[in-house]
């Protein structure tokens, strides 16, 4: 089975400059503010920017709904890509997730602004489908655009 099957992807430009949308998402303060389709809120409750690094959101929801993500960054290339799991917390530790998925964001140039991707890759096709169903492209997607809104103030 292909790779590709089970990664779900959105490819977007951004209207603002790389170092710009690389400063709202390495930032915990900033990232706070784009993180969750509002009207749900941020609490980033650990953000070790290194490989092996703790990376944790606790998301709330108007209506009471909460979603904890304890993670681990794998990968930070400066400018240019960021790789997390929830598969491990911080110190590379076994995590067992409602959701196993490995995230990787790139950062590019493009004209004025920025290429961003973010794929997000499932153990198998139920994780993928499930993850998707969930409103992956929807949610994500809104996640882009007030991402795209903040670096542009910054």
């Amino acid at each position: 089975m292909s790779g590709q099957k089970l990664d779900l992807e959105i490819s977007r430009f951004l209207a603002a400059p790389r170092a710009r949308v690389w400063q709202a998402w390495t930032d915990p303060a900033i990232l706070r503010q784009w993180w969750c389709p509002r009207p749900w809120t941020t609490e980033v409750r650990a953000f070790d920017l290194w490989p092996g690094g703790d990376f944790h959101t606790f998301m709330s929801g108007p209506d009471g709904g909460t979603s904890d993500n304890p993670g681990c960054f794998l990968e930070i290339v400066p400018g240019e890509r960021l790789v997390f799991t929830s598969m491990l917390t911080g110190g590379w530790r076994p995590a067992t997730p409602w959701l196993g998925m490995t995230a990787i964001f790139t950062f590019a140039d493009e004209g004025n602004g920025t290429r961003y991707v973010a794929r997000c890759l499932h153990k198998d096709m139920a994780d993928s489908r499930k993850h998707e169903e969930m409103g992956f492209f929807e949610g994500w997607g809104t996640c882009v655009t007030q991402l795209e809104e903040i670096a542009k103030t910054l």
